[in-house]
């Protein structure tokens, strides 16, 4: 919102929100610091961000040693920036077991981190020739890390990942004690070790690769594109959009929360950031204090889902499907449309059945002037997609979205954009064409470092003060690199559970469990079920996705959304794979249960923290905020009986996604209806059976289901034109309540 607007619409400040995110979100939990030791953090921090700034734009390292160099910087920081519980967070004086205020087995840890971390690349170069034959050294520096990489995400985390590490290790150490399908050979310690430290199956696996190359940049691009003020643009469109509808509020916030998760592709970061605008305003037009924190939740999880940026998870989808990343972007958009149109109409509903008020005219930002003030912060948006769609790697596409940002706030101002400093932005970013095209080559850093200089003198020769000063351009990039550390070290961690997974062959031994009870619950559903309704096939198959979308949602509870996609991936997708779901959809399908888990009570983490800023009941606002995102619930079941919605499968036919597209949009619509008790007026029970029984023959695939569920739900929808007509006539005005 505009200026005005700010100091008219209530808010919670900054320090709130901060305080709010540390309290739902461990990721966000630093403990404080000064003088000598943050100083060396806060450089450790930048340092960081620059290394993968700089090999993202100018080559990576190879494999082990940029991995290595990334988890060396992760974990030494880790046990810097995250104390050893709650009671160790308050600021320490400097004596000599708390060197510059920090305890001194801290240092140590973090000293014994990086050497371990970095033994792999650095010490020895024959590691073809050491696995499988790993030495005492070998053994005592991967015991080393193995340990302290499970401290390093209790820090970060909690508990819950690494216990599930934990019990992944037990069960490869005793195999023979388990029982059945379970039972395997077991491993020595020094062979389990082995695995996970000296192969690429383990810690060194996949999931680090991913944040050390994709995923840590595009958190650096999201702190940025933040800072210099495209999140508040993306808000005032919505305020404008939305804002004088009934019930605006809640719709800005629909709305905000699907830009703004563009960028930040966190649930939590999402929901307090944007809440601490939506939430105030959705209290005082009406909205009952569990349902604003509710709808701001829901509509925040949309962000890990939401193209073209969507979460750590999509970028691991590239590795385990070897897709280009432009074709997750593209099956992610209907999906990801059809959970945010959920969440607008039960959110649209209840302002109707309430009467509740749009914002007024000088409530709403005013979006001519914030859009001339802030269009240039759209450019690193429109060049990261831009290159993302044109081929280019994600990590080239991000280091060109972060250069951009750079360009844009440094030679731009916020209070109005002069012809001299857009001149000379557009003249740097032809510069970082050239770069990213490699027209020049090996000239490329030499360009590069030449614009470095040539913005920081602008910086501080342009008559307007830019919208990012080089004090803030260094804090965003130590922001980036802390928000980054938790998802560094749950990659690890995960890095544990599938290296058990490749070493002793648990995944295919669970997808064999899950075939087999779902073949028995289909069998007990065609003693009881029409045989017209659904073949054993299709009913063995919905039984596994029950199943699967259960545990995605019960991991969800404790672990972050990118482990728990690993984990599920690893385990569980094989499991659909087998009953004939292509990988990108049973991928997505776990993905999104995964996603469901943060408005999932009872650990609901999006929904907790928005109760927090609206103070509100928990689990209220947790019950709510599920019923909001039903739609994401619902939609993964219609991908996966109709794998055209995500458009980029096999067989794609643009007449199946109008059928399954069309579906998706009258069953949310009457799902909507139904739990909001209204439509176009207050629904009957009668009226809710009959939607609710059409909504769900629409979710089977084809236009013989859809049109069976429109004629089982047209009775209810021709009552509800009946009665709405007599409603007009009785109030006398064109629309029911006078509402838009």
């Amino acid at each position: 919102m505009s200026t005005s607007t700010h100091n008219r619409v209530e808010q919670i400040d900054d320090k709130a929100v901060a305080e709010l995110e540390a309290k739902y979100d461990s990721e966000m939990r630093f403990r404080p610091m000064a003088n000598v030791a943050a100083t060396t953090v806060t450089t450790l921090l930048i340092a960081l961000s620059c290394f993968h700034y700089y090999t993202a734009g100018f080559g990576l390292l190879r494999e082990a040693t940029h991995r290595g160099v990334h988890l060396a910087f992760v974990l030494g920081l880790i046990f810097l920036v995250f104390a050893f519980n709650k009671k160790e967070s308050a600021q320490q004086g400097a004596s000599w077991h708390h060197p510059f205020g920090l305890p001194l087995y801290d240092w140590l840890l973090a000293v014994a981190a990086v050497v371990s971390a970095l033994y792999i690349p650095y010490v020895f170069d024959d590691l073809a020739f050491r696995v499988g034959n790993p030495d005492t050294l070998d053994v005592v520096m991967g015991t080393t890390l193995i340990v302290l990489l499970l401290e390093a995400t209790r820090r970060a985390m909690g508990w819950p990942l690494p216990l599930i590490a934990i019990a992944f290790s037990l069960y490869a150490l005793f195999g023979p004690a388990f029982p059945g399908l379970l039972k395997h050979a077991g491993a020595t310690w020094a062979q389990l070790v082995n695995h996970q430290y000296l192969t690429s199956q383990g810690v060194y696996g996949i999931a680090v690769g991913v944040v050390a190359t994709y995923v840590f940049h595009f958190v650096l691009f999201g702190v940025l594109a933040t800072r210099i003020g495209l999140g508040q643009l993306f808000l005032d469109v919505a305020s404008a959009i939305a804002g004088k509808y009934a019930g605006g509020p809640a719709k800005v916030s629909v709305f905000g929360s699907a830009m703004f998760g563009m960028l930040s592709g966190s649930s939590v970061a999402n929901a307090v950031t944007v809440g601490s605008l939506t939430i105030p305003a959705m209290i005082r037009v009406g909205y009952p204090r569990h349902f604003a924190g509710a709808v701001e939740a829901a509509a925040s999880t949309g962000g890990q889902i939401t193209p073209p940026i969507m979460g750590a998870a999509a970028f691991l989808m590239i590795e385990f499907l070897a897709l280009p990343y432009s074709t997750i972007v593209i099956a992610a958009i209907a999906p990801a449309f059809m959970h945010f149109y959920g969440v607008f109409w039960q959110v649209h509903f209840e302002a109707k059945r309430t009467g509740l008020r749009g914002l007024s005219a000088e409530e709403l930002p005013n979006v001519r002037e914030s859009v001339a003030r802030r269009w240039p912060t759209l450019i690193p948006l429109v060049l990261l997609v831009s290159t993302l769609m044109s081929g280019f790697t994600p990590y080239v596409s991000a280091f060109a979205g972060i250069s951009s940002c750079i360009i844009v706030g440094l030679t731009t101002s916020e209070r109005g954009n002069s012809a001299r400093g857009i001149a000379v932005m557009l003249g740097l970013h032809v510069a970082l064409g050239v770069i990213i095209s490699g027209v020049l080559e090996g000239y490329g850093v030499l360009l590069f470092a030449a614009s470095a200089i040539a913005l920081i003198v602008l910086a501080r020769t342009l008559a307007l003060p830019a919208r990012l000063t080089r004090t803030e351009l260094i804090d965003a990039f130590s922001t980036g690199a802390k928000y980054a550390l938790a998802v560094g070290a749950a990659a690890g961690t995960v890095g544990l559970v599938i290296g058990v997974v490749t070493l002793t062959g648990v995944g295919f031994k669970v997808s064999y469990i899950v075939n087999a009870a779902a073949a028995a619950m289909a069998e007990f559903f065609m003693t009881i079920l029409p045989a017209w309704l659904a073949s054993k096939q299709a009913l063995m198959l919905l039984c596994a996705l029950f199943m699967t979308g259960f545990v995605c949602i019960l991991m969800g509870c404790g672990i972050p959304t990118t482990a728990n996609y690993i984990i599920m991936v690893t385990v569980a997708a094989p499991a659909l794979v087998q009953m004939g779901v292509e990988p990108i959809v049973a991928h997505f399908f776990v993905f999104y249960y995964g996603v469901l888990a943060d408005i999932t009570p009872p650990v609901a983490l999006a929904a907790y923290a928005a109760a927090g800023m609206a103070n509100s009941d928990p689990f209220k606002t947790g019950n709510t905020a599920f019923r909001l995102g039903l739609g994401k619930a619902l939609v993964p079941f219609m991908f996966v009986f109709s794998p055209a919605l995500l458009i980029v499968t096999k067989g794609f036919t643009w007449n199946a996604f109008a059928i399954v597209f069309a579906a998706c949009l009258l069953s949310i619509l009457l799902l909507a209806a139904v739990l909001s008790r209204f439509l176009l007026v207050e629904m009957t029970r009668s009226e809710r059976l009959m939607a609710t029984a059409g909504a769900l023959l629409m979710i089977a695939p084809g236009w013989k289901m859809l049109l069976a569920g429109c004629v089982l739900a047209s009775p209810a929808l021709a009552s509800q034109i009946i009665r709405f007509r007599a409603s007009r006539r009785r109030s006398g005005q064109p629309g029911g309540n006078g509402e838009r």
